[in-house]
């Protein structure tokens, strides 16, 4: 069982992170593409976009959907999708939320979300100073 991954962000966002976890990693073990959305977009044709890559990347058992920020035009477009298709969409991708669902590709598609959500936000941690104590 493998889940399909579409990450969903502003600009080269996505790709950035792909390629950063993907190095970390060695491997990027589920099937995954990246939807770059600009500035300038027109939202029903990225739709569309992102219509054929959960096409083209679901196998039977959903496509995972990372988008950036909530409220977003990359989380509005995807956000549309909700029960039109087989997908889970969890927003704020950052690197530690990435590199949570990677470490986890045989899990299906609802305890994937899960490892997403967990992962992005057991990533942001505030740093303390080890002086002084």
């Amino acid at each position: 069982m493998t889940v399909g991954l579409l990450i969903v962000s502003h600009g080269k966002l996505g790709d950035y992170l792909l390629e950063t976890a993907t190095q970390m990693l060695g491997v990027c073990p589920l099937a995954t593409d990246v939807l770059p959305v600009s500035f300038d977009c027109d939202p029903d044709v990225m739709q569309q976009q992102a219509i054929a890559k959960i096409e083209a990347l679901n196998e039977g058992h959903g496509v995972l959907i990372l988008s950036d920020m909530y409220g977003s035009t990359p989380s509005n477009i995807v956000n549309r999708l909700i029960g039109q298709h087989e997908v889970q969409i969890v927003t704020g991708v950052n690197l530690p939320m990435l590199i949570r669902v990677l470490n986890y590709p045989r899990l299906s598609l609802d305890e994937l979300a899960h490892k997403a959500l967990t992962g992005g936000r057991d990533g942001v941690v505030q740093s303390k100073p080890t002086y002084g104590n």
